[in-house]
């Protein structure tokens, strides 16, 4: 059910900037390129697949619907090896340098020449899990120490999962924005460096890096759609680095005419919609509980904000059923299309899209009909097993074997 919603005025928010230097972080296409060509460089590399979704647009009435499914991306259930990983890539660049006085190529520093300083680092952030999970492995690849830090209602599978990359995990009372704290407390007392994906007073340049790994889905999926341009972008949203990342990148890609861009966050930690309300960053409290625990954030990042500010056509907020139907629908195929496996938090733009053409007047607003060319991101697979199980029915695993067996 669609629970939460503010459509800007056009007239009075602020113009979109006209460069990527006025975004305030490294956004845009060149940057996508840039982070392209460092992490297809990485073992295992590959273009995550544009899913096509007939039959689901014709039961929603929209022209086209393609789902862009990160669940494969570097065996890590999500799209979040793109930017913790790629952050912990430049960090430790930037810190051979400063300690040896030569500057590693990327290649050096995962083929081990800097085994020794790199031993001598230690990573970490705070996480709802896939950040977290991404970080572990980037330092597990480059040889650096993590730890990672998981508030209380963090799943067992999601904390195991980190774990098994070698981090030490330390599970904390509170919510993520309490661990995002902690994490830098604990970060300025030890002597270790913080990747986080969300930015606060004094703490930017990191969570830029790990903007600019996203973008490069944006690219993937420009790539992918050839002279096709989408007219709608559905994006989940936590503390808004993925959802600004994307926007900036494709705004600035198909200008002066690009898709718009619909924010999706869960009904119980809507920040970014309370900040939509208030003009200006706001945080929101108490109890941010949801399934879709990756989107569980009550303070939105302050790097992200000016460019959702300044791009997002409406923002959504939605209550955790209308997420199992998504995953249910995506997993029985609609329409002829074949089987897709999505997360809680990855089913959540599509879910948004869903809750919008049920609402006539709204998608009419929204300019959405059997014209559009409509585009969600699934950013993660079934990264709590047991969770997808309890709500869609059925294993992941068995349903990804029928999928390959039908092939």
């Amino acid at each position: 059910m669609l629970s939460g919603l503010f459509l800007p005025d056009h007239a009075h928010r602020p113009p979109a900037p006209a460069s990527a230097d006025g975004f305030g972080f490294p956004a845009g296409p060149a940057h996508a390129r840039a982070a392209l060509a460092t992490i297809a460089a990485w073992p295992q590399y590959a273009s995550t697949p544009l899913v096509p979704l007939p039959g689901m647009a014709a039961e929603l009435g929209c022209g086209a619907l393609y789902y862009k499914q990160e669940s494969g991306r570097f065996g890590l259930g999500s799209f979040k090896a793109l930017g913790g990983a790629y952050a912990v890539q430049r960090l430790l660049g930037r810190i051979v340098a400063e300690r040896t006085g030569t500057t590693p190529t990327a290649a050096d520093l995962l083929a081990g020449a800097y085994a020794d300083s790199a031993a001598q680092v230690t990573v970490c952030c705070a996480t709802d899990g896939n950040h977290g999970r991404s970080v572990a492995w980037g330092a597990a690849q480059l040889g650096c120490n993590s730890v990672i830090f998981i508030h209380e209602a963090v799943t067992r599978a999601r904390a195991d999962a980190i774990a098994a990359l070698g981090a030490r995990v330390v599970r904390l009372p509170g919510t993520y924005d309490d661990a995002v704290r902690h994490a830098q407390a604990e970060a300025d007392r030890q002597g270790w460096f913080v990747v986080s994906d969300t930015s606060y007073p004094g703490y930017a340049e990191i969570p830029g890096w790990i903007m600019q790994g996203y973008s490069l889905i944006a690219e993937e999926i420009r790539d992918q759609l050839g002279a096709r341009v989408p007219t709608h972008v559905f994006l989940q949203a936590g503390v808004g680095g993925f959802a600004a990342a994307i926007m900036a990148c494709m705004a600035m890609a198909y200008a002066p005419a690009p898709p718009r861009f619909i924010t999706v966050e869960p009904e119980t930690a809507a920040c970014l919609l309370a900040s939509a309300h208030a003009g200006a960053p706001t945080a929101v409290t108490g109890d941010l509980h949801t399934i879709m625990a990756g989107l569980a954030c009550g303070e939105p990042s302050s790097l992200a904000w000016p460019a959702i500010h300044a791009l997002t056509d409406a923002y959504l907020a939605l209550d955790d059923d209308s997420i199992r139907q998504t995953m249910r629908a995506l997993a029985r195929g609609v329409g002829g299309d074949s089987p897709v496996i999505a997360g809680e938090s990855g089913a959540a733009g599509l879910a948004g899209l869903r809750e919008v053409m049920a609402n006539p007047e709204l998608a009419g607003r929204l300019g959405l009909s059997h014209h559009s060319v409509v585009l969600a991101i699934g950013t993660e697979g079934a990264t709590d097993p047991a969770m997808y199980r309890e709500i869609v029915g059925r294993d992941a695993a068995e349903l990804e074997k029928a999928m390959a067996d039908a092939r």
